[in-house]
């Protein structure tokens, strides 16, 4: 390698600040997902859209919690994942299969909340596409409870301005058949599908520092998945109950949804 060819210090620095998957995930890619496919039957298209290297964001909808696995599992390359820190923290056996368990898919531990975790979490993601590795996210926020797709938040907008890295649309459709949102274990038999879009270029919208090119990025993103999955659009954010008068101010007061 010439001087020229070397990583720059930044990537060099953020590639040793993203812990790498271990033994767990691929026992999890190699055994469980061929036992998946012999369950389920999935309809996986488009996975050559899915660039084998660099630094790529897989924006998804959001219908169970079983996307988390599915998508990990179907890609043809290591997928990162944030899942809450107490997935990682607990103690005793149940402890070690959770942690196993979201080791198996390629998450890594974040603090969940708004302010400085959401800041935080918001950094992660970015030193792992820094890495060159590919991470996931729901520009939804949330699991969709009605089978709508909703707006769009403009974080994972703001990752790919920030960082230069490609967009791959997914849609997902029927993974909330085969585990409906309260339902402890998922069903046999329906079939899910999942379908990967080809790369998307949002620098052309400018740069993250703009709201305006975050949204108009954001908006593309959430079109390409809505050609994907076929979902009825709500028009809305998705968002939580208001628990006291203000967040429900915070809801009602025109802001950024990242």
């Amino acid at each position: 390698m010439t001087p020229d060819d070397s990583p720059a210090p930044e990537a060099e620095a953020a590639a040793e600040d993203v812990r790498g998957v271990g033994v767990t995930y691929f026992i999890g890619r190699w055994l469980i997902a061929p036992l998946v496919r012999l369950i389920y039957r999935p309809r996986i298209e488009g996975r050559r859209n899915l660039p084998r290297k660099g630094p790529i964001i897989l924006a998804s909808n959001h219908l169970s919690f079983i996307d988390s696995f599915v998508i990990p599992m179907f890609a043809p390359r290591p997928v990162y994942y944030l899942a809450k820190s107490q997935y990682f923290e607990g103690k005793g056996v149940k402890g070690w299969l959770s942690r196993s368990l979201f080791t198996a898919i390629g998450a890594t531990p974040v603090r969940r909340g708004a302010g400085q975790a959401a800041l935080e979490a918001l950094d992660q993601q970015r030193r792992i596409l820094e890495s060159g590795r590919a991470i996931a996210l729901y520009p939804e926020g949330t699991r969709s409870l009605d089978g709508r797709l909703y707006k769009g938040r403009t974080g994972a907008a703001f990752l790919a301005l920030e960082t230069g890295a490609k967009v791959v649309p997914v849609g997902l459709i029927g993974t909330n058949d085969a585990m409906p949102v309260g339902a402890k274990v998922p069903r046999l038999r329906p079939r899910m599908t999942i379908r990967f879009g080809e790369p998307l270029d949002l620098s052309t919208f400018g740069p993250a520092s703009s709201g305006k090119a975050r949204r108009l990025a954001t908006d593309t993103i959430m079109a390409a998945i809505h050609e994907l999955s076929g979902q009825e659009l709500a028009d809305a954010y998705n968002e939580a109950p208001a628990q006291n008068p203000v967040e429900r101010l915070k809801q009602v007061l025109p802001h950024e949804r990242r």
